[in-house]
């Protein structure tokens, strides 16, 4: 475990986004813990209690894959390098790390929350684009091999501030502001039109 904290926490080797989208990406394709650190936060996150780590704050946890289901389905084959992939360049339907800096950015960058395609799926539509953009200057990922990687998720998101994760996080004050952000841009998006 203390290998672990060293990679995500202490020194991390820290990869940008072209870097990680580039044919030989350098993060692991097995399973994982990866940490989102921020050069320029989004506008009201209260980063006081957060890691530092040069000039980056740490902001989220995640893992891949997830916990084995419950019910004795087969373990997500997804890696690590899957899941930082698709936070970069995907949208805001299947990634939490665009859905939440979308929503907190959406009047900086001039982006909205909208409901896409059947109109179950939301997303910022064009302003994904823009949303990678800031990303290529402003979020950069460390990560670790871990071949239970939900077994210390826990334990992080507790005992250490993750303004962003919002899953297990109840304790933190930060998460009921978050959620009530990302609800409210999810209403909205229910007034508006569907985008074609």
């Amino acid at each position: 475990m203390q290998n672990v904290q060293q990679q995500l926490f202490l020194h991390p080797q820290l990869w940008s986004r072209q870097e990680v989208l580039q044919k030989l990406c350098p993060i692991p394709k097995a399973p994982g813990i990866y940490a989102w650190y921020f050069k320029e936060v989004p506008p009201g996150v209260p980063t006081e209690n957060c890691i530092r780590y040069n000039e980056y704050t740490l902001l989220y946890v995640g893992i891949s894959p997830k916990a084995p289901p419950l019910n004795g389905a087969k373990l997500s084959s997804q890696t690590v390098r899957d899941r930082v992939r698709y936070h970069f360049r995907g949208n805001a339907e299947g990634s939490t790390l665009r859905l939440t800096p979308g929503c907190l950015l959406n009047t900086e960058l001039n982006i909205q929350l909208r409901r896409v395609g059947s109109g179950k799926r939301f997303t910022f539509s064009k302003g994904e684009e823009t949303l990678s953009e800031w990303m290529d200057q402003n979020a950069f990922i460390a990560c670790c091999e871990y071949p239970t990687p939900w077994e210390p998720e826990e334990e992080f998101i507790k005992n250490i501030s993750l303004l962003l994760n919002l899953d297990k996080n109840q304790h933190h004050p930060f998460q009921s502001t978050l959620s009530k952000i990302r609800q409210q841009a999810k209403e909205t998006a229910q007034s508006l039109p569907i985008v074609s």
